[in-house]
Formats: C-alpha cells, sequence, structure tokens
C-alpha cells in the first residue's frame, strides 16, 4: 500500500495561499459592502435607526397578514428556465409610461422619509437619477416638490397625490409637480382614511418625534441618528403645513374618504402629463379604470399599510392583464425585496414595478450611499436571475418562465 510523501510546510507556498484583505476604515462603506441582499439591509437598518422610525417603516396594518402574503407571495414562485440558451449581455431597460427607465423598477412614494434617515427624498430621488429610473413623490414626503427637482434635475420624477379635504391644497400640489417638470402623476385610492398601524401606536410614534423616557433610552444606542436630526434643517413637508400627532391622526385629518371619480375626472384636467391610479384591488377595478382613459394603474396594497387581508398584487397580475389586454400599462408594487421578485412580476405581464421598503432600508443604512446600494443589489439579482433563465431582455420574458404556487386557495 503507497504512502502519501509528506514534506515540511515551505513559507513561499504558504504566502501563495495566504492574502490578506486591506482593512476597511470607512465604517459606512465596510458595512454597505458587507451587505448582500436587501435583507441584509434591513438589518443593518434596524441596527442604526431608532425603534419607532424603524418600525413606521418595517410595519403594516393590524396583523401585518397583508404584508406577510405578499412576501409569501413572491417566495412562491417557481422559474422555468431555457437552457441552452446563452444570455451573455442583458438589456434591462424598459419603455414605460412615455419615457425610459433602465431598469423594470423605480422607487415608490414613501411618507415622512427624512425620519427614516436624514438625506431623506433627497437621497432616493438623486440615486433614482443616477440609476436611469423614475423617483416618486409622496404627497407626505419630507422635501418639497422642486427640492427633488434639484436632486434629480435630469431625471424622470413622479408625484403621488393624496385628494385632501380641503381640495386646495391637492389642486396646489398638482400645479407645482407641474411647474417643476414631474412626468407622471400617481393618483392614489386606497387611502380614505389610515390603516390601523400597530407597531407606530404601540411606540407613540408622532410627527415630530416627541421625546419621552422610551426614546431617550434608544437615543442613547444610536446617537448618530439624533445628532443627525437635531443638526440638519428641520422637516420640510411636500404638503403639510402643521403637523402633530400620529401618523395615522395626520392622515385621519388630511384624506377624504368621499373621493370619487369626480375628483379623478377634475384631476385628469389639471393635470398635463400621464395619470396613474395607483391602489387598485380588483380585476373590475382595473378594466374600469383603464376604460375611463388613465394612462396606468398601479396593482397595490399599500405595502399592506391600509386594508389587512387586502388582495395580493402579484397574485391579481395574471389576471388583471388577461382582461386589460397586452397594451395597458399595469405596475404592481408590494412585497418586493428581491430582483426575482420583479423578474417574476415582469414576466407575468406588469409593464413596471415599484419598490418602497427595500429603498428605505438602504437609506436608513446608509443615506445616498445606501440607496445606491439597494439599486445594485437588485440590479444583479435581476440580472443574474434573467441570464439563468436563458433570456437576454426584459422583453424576452414570458408567462410561460413563471409558476404562481398558491398556498391560500378559495374554498368552493
Amino acid at each position: 500500500m503507497s504512502r502519501t510523501r509528506r514534506q515540511a510546510p515551505r513559507p513561499a507556498e504558504l504566502l501563495e495561499l495566504v492574502r490578506f484583505k486591506k482593512p476597511q476604515l470607512d465604517g459606512k462603506e465596510r458595512r454597505l459592502g458587507a451587505a448582500q441582499t436587501i435583507a441584509d439591509l434591513r438589518t443593518i437598518a434596524k441596527r442604526r435607526t431608532p425603534r419607532a422610525a424603524f418600525d413606521y417603516t418595517d410595519g403594516a396594518a393590524e396583523g401585518e397578514v397583508s404584508l406577510a402574503r405578499a412576501r409569501q407571495a413572491f417566495a412562491d414562485v417557481e422559474f422555468h428556465p431555457d437552457v441552452l440558451r446563452p444570455a451573455v449581455e442583458v438589456d434591462t431597460s424598459v419603455q414605460v409610461l412615455g419615457g425610459p427607465s433602465a431598469l423594470p423598477f423605480g422607487i415608490a412614494p414613501t411618507g415622512f422619509t427624512r425620519l427614516m434617515q436624514t438625506e431623506g427624498e433627497t437621497a432616493g430621488a438623486g440615486a433614482a437619477g443616477a440609476a436611469g429610473i423614475p423617483f416618486t413623490l409622496s404627497t407626505l414626503g419630507t422635501t418639497t416638490i422642486e427640492g427633488v427637482q434639484a436632486a434629480n434635475p435630469h431625471g424622470r420624477n413622479w408625484f403621488q397625490l393624496y385628494v385632501m379635504r380641503d381640495r386646495s391644497i391637492s389642486y396646489g400640489l398638482v400645479e407645482r409637480a407641474a411647474a417643476a417638470g414631474f412626468d407622471t402623476l400617481q393618483f392614489t385610492v386606497d387611502t380614505p382614511i389610515a390603516g390601523a398601524r400597530l407597531r407606530d401606536r404601540r411606540n407613540g410614534f408622532s410627527i415630530p418625534p416627541q421625546l419621552t423616557l422610551s426614546t431617550v433610552a434608544d437615543a442613547a444606542l444610536r446617537p448618530w441618528w439624533w445628532w443627525d436630526f437635531l443638526t440638519t434643517p428641520k422637516l420640510e413637508f411636500a404638503s403639510l403645513s402643521s403637523t402633530g400627532g400620529t401618523v395615522g391622526d395626520l392622515l385621519d385629518m388630511a384624506m377624504d374618504p368621499t373621493i370619487s371619480y369626480d375628483d379623478l375626472d377634475v384631476i385628469r384636467g389639471m393635470w398635463p402629463g400621464k395619470l396613474v391610479v395607483k391602489g387598485v384591488q380588483s380585476v373590475a377595478d382595473a378594466v374600469r379604470l383603464l376604460d375611463a382613459g388613465v394612462d396606468g394603474i398601479v396593482l397595490s396594497n399599500h405595502g399592506g399599510r391600509q386594508l389587512d387581508r387586502a388582495p395580493v398584487p402579484f397574485h391579481l397580475l395574471p389576471e388583471v392583464r388577461k382582461e386589460v389586454g397586452p397594451d395597458a400599462c399595469v405596475m404592481v408594487d408590494t412585497g418586493i425585496m428581491h430582483g426575482a421578485d420583479v423578474v417574476a412580476a415582469m414576466a407575468l405581464g406588469a409593464s413596471f414595478t415599484m419598490i418602497g421598503r427595500a429603498y428605505l432600508y438602504g437609506l436608513m443604512a446608509g443615506g445616498r450611499e445606501g440607496v445606491d446600494t439597494t439599486i445594485a443589489i437588485l440590479t444583479t439579482e435581476i440580472v443574474r436571475t434573467m441570464r439563468l433563465l436563458g433570456v437576454s431582455s426584459v422583453a424576452e420574458l414570458e408567462p410561460r418562465h413563471v409558476t404562481q404556487l398558491h398556498r391560500l386557495l378559495p374554498r368552493g
């Protein structure tokens, strides 16, 4: 029986095997560089952000069933790759609402964003502009319409509109967004009143933040957040002239449960660009709105933050596409946490997708650089998924590439 011949290790050979990594002294670069997924960014964000602000972003309504189901729907996807179909170069660009986007997703509207991290919408708009994707400012954003335009002067800016009890406020916002060159208006219809966001109530989350014994204790663990908050300009809202109270209180004061198709007609008459209705949750409403002449719809349950146990937008997508035809603009949000989620939605007929929490996790993890990291992670995942499917462009994605596996089937 032969024996393996052994020898003493040679220092020169050991040096060939060992490579010492240069230490990264910049803390932000180090933590963002270590993030491989959106879930990693969420972990960093939770560590760096006061509980009330983090939970406002991370949480949803009541038992948070809608959000959990939306994320599970994307996890319950089976892909069907084409083998021996090289996809060496991948084109991720799309045309949406009359203009280009370098990627099949844009940044969704989020309220009170500078409370998450003080760069807020400025970071989001700047990162979106650099990536060549649309950015959407919320009516309840903490940067003005003009401030977003200055942060993203050459990119595509969209505005999300709530129709308020005082219609003159909403009309004024429409006029300002048009004057600032925003090309798309998202008329939001799923918020006649505020959903029951229980994490906010339990945390006593208010606008502006109120100091209590618990917030002071929380602040002691995250002094950098409070330093940023207290040494940067005060919050400047896109629409609210006065604040004070929980987010739910502010929404209930501002929103009007009587909005109707008449309001949609008024806004349509005022707005010179593309008009999209956001918050569609049924096939019938999708058909009705597109027949009424809107330029597009967003299948959305508001990230699970309004009606809990609402329909899952990703589940609605195939049937909506079947009913409205191939040319209608049908966008999807809620639950997207991975580039493969975007690919699955596009394959099943979405015209475009929107990310909300994924963007905010990056923002909380590292400001503008964190948003850049979010976009980079999702882009890498989209490209890798498409190449593994044997698809060279978004236009080549088809329903045959995806099967939706259903856990929740209606009982007959």
